[in-house]
């Protein structure tokens, strides 16, 4: 005999069938795409603009537009490691080497660890990282998970409102739905002024995937270990792990992921257009696999 299918089965088909044809409509919406457009805009890129917007193809469309052209100015595939190496001396921030539980790149923040003042230099510094997550998100998965450890942190050492502000609008209208979840591990009491002017910047959606952890509070704990395993969280969240970073063994990993990077993009090959290396003609600005 057949079976017949369960109600939350043809649920789920009718909505993939829903999400399947937003994606079409999204793509006859933006029309016809070229060089680094088209490779970015795969499905996979149109879905999560689209579920960042609650799936209206007009305001996704909106997004992604304003997002490649964000990315044929500022150019985040074309960082390279050198050109950020000194924000990163200290380890304020970098990809962990260890994943959380469903396998997402990891990102550790220490805010208290700042050792430089410019400010578009630390955001450039940030917006590589992410990148740098994406490209080495396991086949399947498309989001990471951020640790932001407090330690040493202070008002002096803060982040500037304005910096703050301009880092979660990049995350949030560059990067949809690349965060799955950011945990702020034991902030001082302190932070909590700062926190209550930065959440403003944050969206509905960003914000929920924002999670405060203190040792001594039972369910944000618990939380945090659904997501991590204790074993591989470092001591500074509350793991058994060691949490060392060694900036010359961290120099060699990214020059080694900027060459990754660069076969991925194509920079590695002569192009008879001129799309190739790192001097891209205005025709081939939007030429980029789908690391949105």
């Amino acid at each position: 005999m057949f079976r017949r299918k369960s109600n939350s089965q043809s649920d789920q088909e009718s909505d993939e069938l829903q999400h399947e044809h937003k994606v079409n409509k999204l793509k006859d919406a933006l029309g016809p795409l070229s060089g680094r457009s088209l490779q970015y805009c795969s499905d996979a890129c149109l879905k999560r603009y689209l579920e960042a917007r609650n799936w209206n193809v007009d305001r996704s469309k909106k997004m992604l537009e304003e997002t490649l052209r964000w990315r044929s100015t500022y150019k985040p595939e074309e960082i390279r490691w050198p050109e950020v190496a000194i924000e990163g001396e200290t380890g304020k921030v970098y990809r962990a080497n260890f994943h959380d539980r469903d396998g997402r790149t990891v990102l550790i923040l220490r805010p208290g660890m700042q050792n430089t003042t410019s400010l578009d230099n630390q955001i450039r510094h940030l917006v590589y990282l992410i990148e740098n997550a994406v490209l080495n998100l396991p086949e399947g998965q498309e989001q990471m998970a951020w640790l932001i450890d407090f330690t040493g942190w202070t008002l002096s050492t803060n982040v500037p409102i304005k910096s703050a502000r301009d880092s979660i609008n990049i995350l949030q209208n560059h990067y949809p739905e690349r965060l799955a979840i950011a945990f702020l591990y034991s902030p001082p009491r302190i932070f909590e002024a700062f926190w209550k002017i930065v959440k403003y910047f944050l969206d509905a959606k960003t914000f929920q995937k924002v999670k405060f952890v203190y040792p001594k509070n039972k369910d944000s704990v618990e939380l945090m270990s659904s997501y991590f395993d204790v074993d591989n969280l470092p001591a500074e969240f509350g793991g058994k792990a060691t949490l060392q970073y060694d900036h010359e063994e961290f120099s060699r990993q990214m020059v080694q992921d900027d060459v990754k990077a660069a076969k991925l993009w194509g920079f590695d090959k002569p192009q008879s257009n001129g799309c190739g290396g790192a001097e891209v003609s205005p025709e081939c600005e939007y030429l980029a696999p789908p690391v949105s």
